[in-house]
């Protein structure tokens, strides 16, 4: 490893969750600078998100694209991040300008990586300019030193992949040794060739005596990171994580960890059971309530579906005995993995390897494809993985294309092969071209919303028909906004969800509002402005989540016993309580649960402004196809006829209800498409938004972001 840059720095202690240092690694000159933070720099910006929204904001530009110089990969966790004490502090965000949506975006990752940057000195790092080789930065905490070296080399197989190259340079960077005191970041070979590449974070587990990995999936951060060079970002520090944050109030920290462990305790196994089965305990309920996404989110249950429940995997791959926090003292431990599993397909065929996951949110995506095979759900993590691919985008992509065979727009000639759904050997072929940038994985790897525009012009040229008619079918069926897949639930009997992908800032995924299970299986926001309302509060306290470090599952996924006697249960306010509580203890601050929406919301309006900037913000990027709303062809209306046909009964109004089934499709297109614009009314104005989703500037100058910059942007849509 070649040194191209050096410097020493003498690292500062953490204190109260913060340390006011921002590092900046600019690849174009090999040039590495620490930023003081101004002391009101954390009170109006937090950590996590909001530093990453504010540098993004300030130092780039309406004309930055995700492969520009100046575009930044900033990675950051926030003032709760690193506590043992408190469930769930293991996380930071990776936040630029996406290669998909052309706008902001960030990706909520656990691993040990966030606090050990935050121990080593920093509450953030930036990375700008692209390397003219690959490159690796070293942060070294314990020697107070920070390097630019030039990648080193393992052999083709270890150094194409984001795993396999991590695991041998967190060993090579430390005597041949694996430590708990190292972490790494790195991106694969497929996130040189998609633009939906993912950033994996690396740590040593000791229990297992491997490298385990967790995921920044959403948005193409590994695409970025690739595009400038870095193949890897290597952090240490051997100071204790106990205690870490140095909190103003240690006590307040203690007592309100206590109080949500022994919530979690009491109260997972006789919810989600998330501590046995992980995530892939949702998959039983989404299909009980036709939420699964079958054949790229035609169907909502399927007869195989029991094939990828909790159980198959907790019998066939998870350690049954091994606890699995993704960091020190979380509880919870719903990270879930596997050892010794067989690869049978792929390159790798023959070898055994460790698989960290599946995640719901993986399964969904094989299951999206048409396939309900268990060990393909295993081997489609671990390459995803590897390869550095976001396994949503990746199914949702391959999904669609399997779709576009269904209804004609392709062919075994376009395509090379069968891609239908169902197809492993297909699907998994295309998995690897995606990777390696060949054949039909050129084309996939760009994505759903670039898929469908050259799908559209090669099938105008074969039958002559005009471009944008045929696009505006494919729309009907795309399953992207704003340019990010879907994430993997139906929408179409939840208007709430429907809601929380279109509005959503950074496209359609749950991190900003993952309202399915409250209004859908909960039912409880069984009114109209009950999901308006509830559009609005809960993107803002997920985003203080993303602000502060911090894993949303405890809260969301773990309800408190008293949150029933509360007038919104969903909310789960007693345990909030307790995150307050933490807030303060660690920062020495005395803010309500309304203050803190109050700063998530500045940041809110921030990402808002940005999206406008770069041309993503208005109602029109707001809009969310059919497939999100309802049926879109007859196949799937007769799946679920009574149900259908008992909605319009409720819902026609003024309608006559229609004699044929493809005349009561249309008119159910028409009332979702016209509750779908209610939606926007009533939620924009929730919001203190024109019409046409654009912040009024007294709700911007109420947060104090009205400067001459978001001036002049909101008069351009006056």
């Amino acid at each position: 490893m070649k040194t191209l840059q050096k410097i020493s720095y003498d690292p500062v202690t953490v204190s109260g969750g913060y340390t006011d240092r921002f590092l900046n690694v600019d690849l174009n000159a090999n040039d590495i600078f620490i930023e003081t933070l101004a002391p009101d720099f954390k009170e109006k910006y937090t950590g996590g998100r909001g530093y990453a929204l504010k540098m993004i904001w300030d130092r780039t530009t309406r004309d930055t694209r995700y492969d520009s110089p100046e575009n930044m990969l900033i990675m950051a966790s926030g003032p709760l991040g690193n506590d043992p004490g408190f469930p769930g502090t293991g996380k930071f965000i990776a936040g630029t300008i996406s290669p998909l949506t052309g706008t902001f975006i960030d990706s909520n990752v656990g691993g040990h990586f966030g606090p050990l940057l935050k121990l080593a000195g920093f509450d953030a790092l930036s990375v700008t300019g692209i390397a003219d080789q690959d490159s690796i930065i070293i942060i070294n905490g314990d020697e107070g030193a920070i390097s630019i070296v030039s990648a080193p080399s393992y052999g083709n197989d270890v150094d194409r992949g984001s795993i396999s190259f991590g695991e041998a340079l967190l060993k090579d960077i430390n005597n041949n040794e694996y430590s708990a005191s190292y972490a790494a970041v790195t991106a694969g070979e497929g996130a040189c060739n998609a633009k939906f590449g993912i950033l994996n974070s690396l740590y040593y587990d000791k229990k297992r005596d491997r490298i385990r990995a967790k995921q920044a999936g959403r948005g193409g951060t590994g695409t970025v990171m690739r595009f400038k060079g870095l193949k890897g970002i290597v952090v240490n520090s051997s100071l204790s994580r106990a205690d870490g944050n140095n909190a103003i109030e240690p006590a307040g920290v203690r007592k309100a960890g206590s109080a949500l462990k022994k919530v979690i305790r009491g109260c997972d196994p006789d919810q989600l059971n998330l501590a046995t089965w992980g995530t892939t305990g949702l998959s039983e309920y989404m299909d009980k309530f036709h939420i699964f996404p079958i054949n790229n989110y035609q169907y909502g249950r399927g007869e195989d579906s029991p094939k990828l429940f909790a159980e198959v995997f907790l019998d066939k791959y998870f350690s049954k005995k091994m606890p699995d926090g993704c960091y020190y003292g979380c509880n919870l431990a719903c990270s879930k993995g596997a050892e010794d599993v067989d690869l049978i397909r792929g390159p790798m065929a023959g070898q055994k390897v460790g698989i960290d996951g599946p995640e719901y949110e993986t399964v969904g995506a094989v299951c999206c494809m048409g396939i309900f095979d268990p060990h393909y759900v295993m081997e489609y993590n671990w390459y995803c993985d590897d390869y550095g691919l976001d396994t949503i985008s990746t199914g949702v992509t391959i999904s669609f294309l399997m779709e576009c065979v269904q209804r004609g727009f392709l062919n075994k000639e376009d395509i090379g092969y069968d891609l239908s759904f169902g197809n492993i050997e297909s699907a998994d072929r295309l998995l690897h071209e995606i990777a390696g940038g060949q054949g039909f994985g050129k084309i996939a790897g760009q994505g759903v919303a670039k898929s469908k525009k050259w799908i559209a012009e090669k099938y105008a040229e074969k039958t002559g028909d005009d471009i944008q008619k045929i696009l505006t079918e494919l729309d009907r069926f795309a399953m992207e906004v704003k340019g990010l897949e879907f994430s993997m639930y139906i929408s179409k009997e939840s208007l709430a969800q429907q809601g929380g992908y279109g509005f959503a800032l950074k496209g359609p995924q749950h991190d900003e509002a993952w309202l399915i299970f409250i209004d859908q299986v909960h039912m409880e926001l069984p009114t109209f402005e009950r999901k308006a309302e509830a559009l609005k509060w809960f993107p803002l306290i997920r985003t203080w989540f993303n602000a502060t470090g911090l894993c949303k599952l405890p809260w969301i996924d773990v309800r408190h016993p008293e949150a029933a006697k509360t007038d919104r249960p969903a909310r789960n306010f007693p345990t909030l309580d307790y995150y307050v509580a933490y807030y303060n203890a660690t920062t020495g601050s005395n803010k309500t649960l309304q203050d803190l929406l109050d700063d998530s919301e500045r940041l809110y309006i921030l990402q808002k402004l940005i999206n406008l900037r770069q041309g993503k913000g208005t109602r029109a990027s707001d809009q969310i196809p059919h497939r999100a709303m309802g049926p879109v062809y007859l196949n799937e209306y007769e799946f679920r006829a009574d149900y259908y046909d008992k909605w319009l009964q409720e819902n026609a109004g003024d309608d006559n209800i229609p004699d044929t089934p493809e005349e009561r499709l249309n008119l159910l297109i028409k009332k979702r498409e016209q509750a779908f614009q209610d939606l926007c009314d009533a939620v924009y104005k929730e919001k203190g938004f024109t019409s046409d989703g654009v912040p009024k500037p007294e709700t911007v100058e109420n947060f104090g972001l009205l400067d001459d910059k978001a001036e002049k942007l909101l008069d351009a849509f006056k």
